[in-house]
């Protein structure tokens, strides 16, 4: 997401670093420029327009244009900007779920069809059940969409969620009445309520939310769009906003979003925070939308806080605890590798990783996408996977015949074997060297922050 208006505004600042002092004319240069890049994004031109005047007004002032590092100065204020535009402040928490009502919450999802919203109530109550150990209920709406019903009881079930029993031939309002009362019979703390989609905006869409909204009485509803529809989901947005009390916004599919333009408008057009934006397909792939770590990844800056919070989530503890205890022995096997290939693809694979280190964006263009290849990760696992328990345990095994062996097993390469085995021997020499200098020296090297499972020692 925002890769496109990363790299533009990264070449804004760039030529604005070049100049020592800044004119009047310097920053009225990049302005333009990023006005365009803006536009480009498909941000919305009244939101563009208020960014440039009020962005422009303070670079103008004489604490940049006389400041030891006015291109700094600038880059601070953009950023600063796009943190409030986002909807938030510096150094505010995200905006959350507000679920502070006497339980069942009631927590409605309304939005185009196809917008995402069916998942988006399965990762949301998923996220609930083991965040925030809440009993949660699913309960579909739409009886529009074939399937679609079954479709919420099936993700239930992958997740340990609860979802109300189907009905044949009853009406949205009727399913409404029926969760709540099964949510308050049965001690549920939330229920979500996943309604039907339409191709567009439409009365008949309108006034059945509004039926079953006034029936539910949602203490968060929330507005789910797709973030590739661009300029259109903030039209989406806007019609919403005016027509069905939308608390919160769900931004789905940001990951195939280069632009961001939906993002950076939401907010702005409607009053209402982004609460949540989903990262991929996965059921866990649903963050919580912070505006400065956001405001941070456009301008490059990285978002490391996100990285570690995720690293934190996925972690495997006890896998981590006997690795960390196999490492300060200098023990390291392809066992152990496979561990840390599954943990790299637990936190969303190796793009999903650099695109919260700072200075990616640069890295990327060096490198070049085609370096960044997402299915190395599950091929260097099917490697693994092929080869025998004494072969992981002992790698030194591994001569001409068993790589070939492999080879076939795994449909890969016996380059690509040799290449896994020397990433292992390069990992296992590190592992030898942290041995050697034993615990206070790794406190004193910074390597103990590295180890896995350091953080969850007493």
């Amino acid at each position: 997401m925002f890769d496109s208006l990363t790299d533009r505004l990264g070449d804004v600042f760039d030529r604005l670093r070049r100049h020592g002092a800044l004119s009047e004319a310097d920053i009225g240069a990049a302005m333009r420029e990023i006005r365009v890049a803006l536009l480009e994004a498909d941000v919305a031109l009244p939101v563009v327009r208020d960014f440039i005047a009020a962005v422009r007004e303070k670079a103008l002032g004489q604490e940049v244009l006389r400041s030891v590092t006015p291109a700094q100065m600038v880059v601070k204020i953009v950023h600063d900007h796009l943190v409030e535009v986002l909807g938030g402040a510096e150094g505010a928490p995200a905006a959350g779920l507000d679920l502070n009502a006497p339980a069942p919450v009631g927590i409605m999802l309304v939005g185009l069809q196809g917008s995402g919203k069916t998942t988006t109530a399965a990762k949301i109550a998923n996220r609930l059940k083991q965040r925030d150990r809440m009993k949660v209920l699913l309960a579909s709406l739409d009886v529009q969409r074939p399937a679609a019903q079954e479709q919420l009881a099936v993700l239930g079930r992958q997740i340990g969620v609860a979802s109300l029993p189907i009905v044949p031939g009853q009406r949205p309002v009727e399913i409404t009445r029926r969760a709540l009362d099964v949510g308050r019979t049965e001690g549920y703390d939330v229920v979500v309520f996943d309604t039907a989609g339409r191709l567009h905006v439409n009365e008949e869409l309108m006034l059945e939310v509004a039926a079953v909204s006034a029936e539910a009485r949602p203490h968060q509803t929330l507005l789910v769009a797709d973030a590739m529809t661009g300029q259109d989901a903030v039209n989406l947005a806007k019609a919403f906003g005016e027509r069905a009390a939308i608390t919160g916004i769900v931004l789905t599919r940001v990951d195939g979003d280069a632009r961001g333009g939906a993002a950076l408008s939401m907010r702005a057009i409607t009053g209402r925070p982004i609460v949540f934006i989903g990262t991929g397909e996965r059921i866990g792939a649903l963050e919580p939308f912070h505006a400065e770590r956001i405001a941070g990844r456009i301008l490059g800056m990285g978002d490391v806080v996100s990285l570690v919070e995720k690293a934190a989530e996925t972690v495997d503890r006890d896998e981590a605890e006997k690795l960390a205890a196999k490492m300060a022995k200098g023990n390291f096997d392809l066992d152990d590798l496979a561990g840390q290939l599954r943990q790299i693809r637990r936190m969303g694979g190796m793009g999903g990783m650099l695109s919260m280190l700072p200075g990616v964006g640069k890295l990327k263009k060096q490198l070049g996408e085609a370096n960044i290849d997402e299915s190395i990760v599950k091929r260097q696992e099917a490697i693994i996977s092929s080869m025998t328990k004494s072969e992981r345990r002992n790698p030194m095994l591994l001569n001409g015949s068993r790589r070939r062996r492999i080879a076939g097993g795994s449909g890969t390469s016996v380059q690509e074997i040799n290449r896994l085995l020397k990433q292992y021997r390069d990992m296992a020499d590190i592992m030898k060297k942290m041995k050697k200098l034993g615990p206070k020296g790794l406190q004193r090297s910074g390597f103990a922050g590295l180890m896995p499972g350091a953080g969850f020692r007493h």
